[in-house]
């Protein structure tokens, strides 16, 4: 799993999203690190953090449990976590799970 942060372009002002791409496999073996990242990115961002999946190859439950509980820090910090570049196969798994609803989906 590589996580790849890009800062907010034009520097950081809150109507630019921050954009972080994930890519490879979000397994048992890498969750704890994309959780630390993430929630560190957390600490950074603007408003609004997008989370680009289109190079993601793997999800386990366990990369949807770090989506859900960085969702949360990010609600309390008040930055909206979006999704966007859903693979397919992370999309029915969000939608199997019930979750297809509680992430916001950007084209």
């Amino acid at each position: 799993m590589t996580v790849i942060d890009t800062a907010p372009l034009g520097g950081a002002t809150t109507s630019v999203p921050t954009l972080v791409h994930l890519s490879g496999n979000i397994g048992i073996f890498t969750t704890a690190r994309l959780r630390q990242r993430l929630i560190n990115t957390l600490d950074h961002s603007t408003d609004l953090l997008v989370l680009d999946l289109s190079q993601v190859t793997f999800c386990g439950p366990g990369g949807i449990g770090v989506l859900i509980g960085v969702q949360g820090r990010a609600r309390a910090l008040g930055i909206t976590l979006a999704l966007t570049g859903v693979p397919p196969f992370m999309a029915r798994l969000l939608r199997g799970a019930g979750l297809d609803h509680r992430f916001p989906i950007m084209a």
